[in-house]
């Protein structure tokens, strides 16, 4: 059995057992906790136990989980699909039960379904969430991937063949590349070494490849000279082979809402809608920031004011460190931080620009001498970052953003750059999770804009969940 196939399998059949049993726990619990170890017990009006219907309520739920596809390997890794799906399979089992209770007058015991859905949903949630991580450790280590035949023009090849090195976790493994009507002679592209199978453009030599190569899906990338005739014939014939097809088209940096197709004329047209940056979805954010911020001011009161106390008796000088950065549409405000470096650290550091280890237009170090050695803790932790709630209560930074730019900064910025100045600065970000000082320049940008153009609360949420992750590994703090 082929490798591609064998992982698939092995994959699918986990997650119906622990499906399985996850559904069980909650469904049992959800009995214990309501009625005891009485299994006779009987609902209001009605003949059969709680224990059938807990039985009932077991198997179907299974098998929604099924038939909502959530169990589908293509979705298995990477993205939120896997999740919704699994959320969309038991809420709508939930209201299913509901409205059967509704219309034929069963009166389905409250507390039973309100212990057995959230209990059950995260519960699978965090089993999938558990899965996904062992998947993921595979995924580095060039398993349980999906072994792909690049189909396109050089450039094309040469940027989907990166991006998709990049992005491991999404289970796609490129083994070689198959380029019509490029030079013959070129055996090898050039920039990420595939080898290239062929140049002739028509379905058979193309199939003739796939062979060869064992692959288990072709990826059609932009730039591919066939027409569009032949690519429908080599649909035909991947599918009679259960080889995936997979369309790669020139977009890049383009959240899946933003993203919609339309039929027409038998034409799959891909619409990209506008990032929407005004309007009800900007009140909403700053609602929640407002809210978040305050709630998370309190509580973080007393760990602040032992922060003070301990940057106040370490070294001379004011507790709280004041600097003009660049806010949105490029208005100046004072972010505050707690101080953990010297009182002279900005005199001194012209001494140190020989020494910058950052990405080229942001100065670090990993060993400052500047930095106190509470400093050094407070920014491992980013506990220095916490008087940032004030500038996120007050209006001038928001908790999700790009990175607030220093004025300098901003004057070296190119066109495209500047448009991470359409929202605001932001307490954590993508930029926080994926590596912090660590990340070049290009990919720092990269990210911020990415989050400009498809921002959106819920994943404003996942990238607190994800922070907090971060701050606690202190990946790239320094």
């Amino acid at each position: 059995m082929p490798e591609g196939t064998d992982w698939r399998r092995r994959s699918s059949r986990l997650l119906g057992v622990v499906d399985a049993f996850v559904v069980v726990w909650a469904v049992v619990g959800a009995f214990i906790i309501r009625f005891g170890f009485e299994p006779d017990f009987v609902v209001a009006g009605q003949e059969f136990t709680y224990a059938w219907l807990s039985v009932a309520v077991a198997v179907v739920w299974w098998l929604m989980l099924g038939a909502w596809n959530s169990r589908q390997t293509r979705v298995l890794g990477s993205g939120p699909d896997e999740y919704k799906r699994v959320a969309a399979a038991s809420l709508w089992l939930f209201g299913l039960i509901a409205i059967v209770s509704y219309v034929l007058r069963v009166d389905t015991a409250r507390g039973y379904v309100g212990v057995a859905l959230p209990v059950g949903l995260i519960g699978l949630l965090m089993a999938r969430w558990l899965i996904r991580q062992h998947l993921n450790i595979n995924r580095q280590r060039g398993h349980s991937m999906s072994r792909l035949l690049l189909l396109g023009g050089p450039s094309a090849v040469a940027h989907l063949a990166a991006s998709l090195e990049r992005a491991k976790h999404a289970g796609y493994l490129p083994i070689a590349a198959y380029m019509p009507g490029a030079h013959e002679s070129q055996k090898f592209e050039a920039e990420s070494g595939l080898p290239i199978l062929g140049h002739r453009p028509d379905a058979r030599s193309i199939i003739e490849a796939i062979d060869s190569c064992g692959a288990d899906a072709v990826a059609v990338s932009a730039g591919v000279q066939l027409h569009p005739q032949t690519l429908r014939h080599l649909g035909w014939e991947l599918a009679s082979r259960n080889v995936g097809l997979i369309m790669a088209p020139a977009l890049t940096d383009i959240a899946g809402p933003r993203i919609h197709t339309q039929q027409v004329a038998g034409l799959p047209l891909i619409h990209v809608t506008t990032p929407t940056l005004e309007g009800g979805q900007r009140v909403a954010k700053r609602l929640f920031d407002v809210v978040v911020s305050g709630v998370l001011i309190i509580l973080a009161a007393p760990v602040m004011a032992v922060v003070a106390l301990l940057v106040k008796a370490e070294s001379r000088g004011p507790v709280l460190f004041r600097q003009v950065r660049v806010g949105i549409e490029g208005t100046h405000f004072n972010m505050l931080k707690f101080r953990s470096m010297v009182v002279d650290a900005e005199e001194k550091l012209a001494e140190l620009s020989h020494r910058n280890e950052g990405n080229g237009i942001l100065f670090k170090m990993k060993n400052d001498p500047r930095i106190t050695r509470v400093g050094r803790i407070l920014r491992k932790y980013s506990l220095d970052e916490l008087p940032q709630l004030f500038n996120i209560l007050v209006g001038s930074m928001s908790l999700v953003g790009p990175r607030p730019p220093l004025p300098s900064e901003v004057e070296a910025y190119e066109q495209d750059v500047r448009r991470r100045l359409l929202v605001k600065p932001g307490l954590t970000g993508l930029w926080q999770v994926s590596g912090r000082s660590n990340l070049s320049w290009q990919d720092s940008v990269r990210l911020d804009l990415y989050y400009v153009e498809n921002w959106s609360l819920a994943g404003d949420l996942i990238i607190i969940l994800r922070t907090v992750r971060a701050v606690f590994h202190s990946t790239g703090a320094y």
